[in-house]
């Protein structure tokens, strides 16, 4: 989720916050976003580079709700409809998608007048996370994912709790909906749609080459490999891995520790 407003107003927020490459498509951007013209502004910055925007509707961390970013958009469904609609008409490439990610209401006759508004002016699929705003742990509603997608007509894509790719082929079976989406569960397993429980090393490998090949921040690639290592390191190995402070460190430490 990249805060639109600092995107369109920084190059250097810009640099930081979005590289890509040729092969890294298709590609959507998720911005946060609550002035129609700042997220136009934005997407015309990606259009370029990418398949196109999402707006987050759904995260309920306290700084974004406080800056009026992210879940509490969802009380506002009017101006939800008009980002929708000016990125809509203001991205010149018909093909270019515009989406939002959403959570639930406890009354769902809102979320769905929701869904249908954005539906409406021309969104094109919807991703919902079957939670409410102040719910974290709690079991996921994926009965009301399901309401959802019975009552509108472009594609819905469920989220919540898919760790494996049993539950995502559950959480499908459950919802009827047109995919999934995972967050959590492909940081810590990247190869998780391939059906592996956990981490191959053979995906770790994968992800020193391609971070050495791209010149990926030593930040980023040493974050990730902490995700991916989380389920198949001892709680020693961790503390010693998480403290690493450099790409050669790291490297020496998979090499000899994992042949990597």
């Amino acid at each position: 989720m990249i805060v639109a407003a600092d995107f369109v107003r920084s190059v250097k927020a810009r640099d930081s916050e979005f590289t890509t490459s040729q092969g890294d498509r298709p590609l959507i951007v998720q911005f946060a976003a609550k002035e129609a013209q700042v997220l136009c502004d934005a997407a015309q910055l990606v259009c370029p580079f990418a398949d196109g925007i999402d707006l987050n509707c759904g995260c309920p961390q306290r700084w974004a709700m406080a800056e009026g970013y992210g879940a509490c958009l969802i009380n506002k469904p009017e101006l939800v409809q008009d980002m929708v609609r000016q990125v809509r008409n203001q991205v010149e490439n018909p093909r270019f998608s515009v989406s939002i990610k959403i959570r639930i209401h406890d009354d769902l006759k809102r979320t769905v007048d929701l869904c249908r508004k954005a539906e409406a002016t021309g969104v094109s699929w919807i991703t919902v996370h079957g939670r409410n705003i102040e719910e974290r742990h709690q079991p996921v509603h994926y009965d009301a994912i399901k309401i959802i997608k019975q009552n509108i007509s472009i594609p819905i894509v469920a989220n919540g709790d898919i760790k494996t790719l049993k539950d995502a082929e559950n959480v499908h079976h459950v919802t009827e909906t047109d995919g999934v989406m995972v967050a959590r569960g492909l940081l810590a397993n990247p190869a998780m749609f391939a059906g592996y429980e956990e981490t191959p090393l053979k995906c770790i490998q994968d992800w020193v080459d391609i971070a050495l090949e791209r010149g990926t921040p030593f930040t980023c690639f040493h974050h990730h490999l902490m995700y991916m290592m989380e389920q198949i390191t001892s709680k020693q190995e961790k503390k010693a891995f998480n403290i690493l402070s450099s790409t050669s460190a790291v490297l020496e430490y998979l090499s000899d520790h994992y042949g990597v």
